[in-house]
């Protein structure tokens, strides 16, 4: 996009902010103006909320709307995902029933794909939906569901068809959460944090106009949805600013929101690594002076310069207008090599002391909750040996590895009994 273009962009979203830009407004009052101009969403479609604009006119417009201090549509949790894989695979109905919603900050949502029996072979799901009564009845169960105990909807992937091969056999749907047949319990991790949840479905029901795509084309919405998810991108340019720092009701009420929007995320720092403290605790420990452990921050800090470049590129495509590519398992893999590094050249600085916890332990116990974390950076959202096979196939281009599951009635696989 030309400079002309973006300046004609940024004057124009400055001219409708400062006409219309209203903080005595409610969070949902003013976010419904935001939507119905489509300065909200600008790159989306004109139909659906949007300006038609290049996606990377998306960057223009947080400028300007940090510049008069606004506050932008709801943005956190899955409700990216959810409204990426909407617009790319949804129905009319589907999208005017959710995405303004979504936007709103009116409804949450929860992605429901793991399974306790299945692990990274997503497409082994073994929750069903069965039709019945032009009615879809789900029964089952999904793991590692974060934010399912406040969602309002879930991403749901179940099987449909247990006599196709296993990519063919699933369906993806729109499910309700506060439904009698749904159960959402949490789970204590390691480090202490409850992000996740365990969720049960016995006869739970979606109604028919809730498939997402074509009955048995599960498999393809799904991927839609995980590569944004490990672009870790939703198309929407961050636009709030500084909110911490402002006053007034509309702020409360979004600091209220991302309060409990982000609380399942708080450790997700640690889960990194917390490479930043390095040098910080290196010299504060007199580690420093320690050639091997110098050796090894250097390594540290190089790796992680190059992950921060591959992110990097990873925003530059999406602000590019450009569908999420390998890049998304690319910097998930690096990233996992970084958060891993870092946590052994903690322990290296940190020595015995590292396996303490509480206030006698390093830096109030966070030391010890890093180490606890880092683990997680290497399943979640597809294990690193996933994103290496992605990376072999689709990028390098090398041939599959040899599969016995493919072609046959997924009902004749053998698989992991819960």
């Amino acid at each position: 996009m030309s400079e002309i273009d973006r300046e004609s962009v940024r004057a124009e979203v400055r001219a409708w902010l400062e006409a219309n830009w209203d903080p005595t407004l409610s969070l949902i009052a003013w976010r419904n103006r935001l939507i119905d101009s489509g300065w909200g969403a600008p790159s989306w479609p004109k139909a659906w909320h949007g300006r038609d604009l290049p996606a990377a006119v998306e960057s223009v417009v947080a400028e300007e709307m940090r510049r008069i201090g606004a506050v932008s549509v709801a943005r956190s949790g899955v409700r990216g995902l959810a409204t990426a894989t909407l617009l790319a695979h949804g129905s009319d109905l589907q999208k005017a029933k959710f995405l303004r919603r979504a936007l709103s900050g009116e409804d949450n949502w929860c992605q429901l794909f793991s399974e306790p029996g299945s692990g990274s072979d997503l497409a082994g799901a073994l929750s069903r939906a069965d039709l019945k009564d032009d009615r879809w009845i789900v029964n089952g169960q999904k793991v590692w569901t974060t934010s399912a105990h406040h969602a309002d909807w879930g991403l749901l992937l179940a099987r449909t068809d247990f006599d196709a091969p296993k990519h063919e056999g699933l369906s993806y749907f729109i499910l309700d959460m506060h439904q009698a047949g749904v159960e959402v319990r949490p789970l204590k991790q390691m480090n202490g944090h409850a992000s996740f949840n365990q969720v049960f479905f016995t006869d739970a029901v979606v109604p028919p106009e809730h498939l997402v795509g074509r009955l048995g084309e599960g498999w393809a919405v799904a991927t839609t949805t995980l590569m944004h998810e490990r672009r870790g991108a939703d198309g929407l340019a961050a636009a709030g600013g500084k909110a911490a720092e402002r006053q007034g009701p509309i702020h409360d009420e979004e600091r209220a929101e991302n309060a409990i929007a982000m609380e399942p995320y708080r450790w997700y720092p640690q889960r990194a690594g917390r490479v930043d403290l390095i040098l910080e605790r290196a010299k504060a420990t007199g580690k420093i002076a320690d050639p091997v452990v110098r050796q090894e921050i250097a390594k540290l800090l190089t790796l992680a310069k190059s992950a921060e470049w591959t992110a990097r590129r990873a925003r530059a495509a999406q602000a590019q207008g450009r569908a999420p590519g390998p890049e998304g398992s690319l910097g998930k893999l690096a990233a996992s090599h970084v958060a891993r590094s870092a946590a052994h050249v903690h322990t290296l600085i940190t020595g015995a002391d590292a396996m303490l916890a509480g206030e006698d332990a390093p830096m109030d116990g966070l030391i010890t909750e890093i180490l606890l974390s880092v683990p997680a950076g290497s399943i979640a959202g597809g294990t690193d040996e996933i994103q290496r096979n992605i990376i072999a196939e689709r990028v390098l281009r090398m041939p599959k590895e040899p599969r016995s599951d493919n072609d046959r009635p997924f009902r004749d696989v053998p698989r992991n009994q819960v």
